[in-house]
């Protein structure tokens, strides 16, 4: 028997298992970073219900509304649960369908408003204001292609304050992060 033969194919056998070794170690890794990348996701402007409001109007609500978008449009960003498009390019739209109607009730205008922007999702939200100490925030992410609810979450708030309102989404973001509902 010829032992170069034979070292040769002993040396094959281990750079074959070496190889298969790696395979098996790098592909999960590579697997998820594949399925890691997050969805897409258009996050609308918020409606406010609020029985009061003729009664008793809040014009603190109006700049509450538009920070907690920003706020949760920069932590969905942030904590790479999606990645947020511009809602420029559909603003006449979305401003046209707020005139008439609330963008969480309008049966299907929302999705209209996230094909526009090329959105796999879209996040619509909503206030509503029970009373100036309770209040509550509803967000509901939709896919785009098919309307499918994907998610809804509600977080109730007791107070009527920049801070209790940043906080509510805080929360938001925080049960979505440990729960891991991203790019849902």
């Amino acid at each position: 028997m010829n032992p170069i033969p034979h070292a040769h194919q002993r040396r094959r056998t281990r750079l074959a298992s070496l190889g298969i070794a790696l395979l098996l170690l790098t592909w999960p890794a590579a697997h998820a970073m594949a399925q890691a990348a997050p969805a897409t996701i258009a996050v609308l402007d918020f409606d406010l219900l609020d029985d009061q409001r003729d009664a008793v109007p809040d014009r603190t609500l109006g700049p509450r509304m538009d920070a907690i978008r920003t706020q949760l449009a920069e932590a969905l960003a942030s904590n790479g649960l999606y990645v947020v498009v511009d809602n420029a390019p559909a603003r006449e739209l979305i401003d046209t369908t707020r005139s008439t109607q609330d963008l969480h009730t309008c049966n299907g205008c929302e999705l209209a408003i996230g094909q526009k922007l090329g959105a796999q999702r879209v996040l619509v939200g909503w206030v509503q204001k029970v009373s100036n100490l309770i209040l509550n925030i509803n967000i509901r992410i939709e896919d785009v292609a098919t309307g499918n609810v994907l998610l809804a979450k509600s977080v109730d708030l007791r107070g009527n304050t920049d801070d209790t309102w940043r906080r509510g989404i805080a929360y938001l973001i925080r049960d979505m992060v440990e729960k891991h509902q991203g790019s849902r």
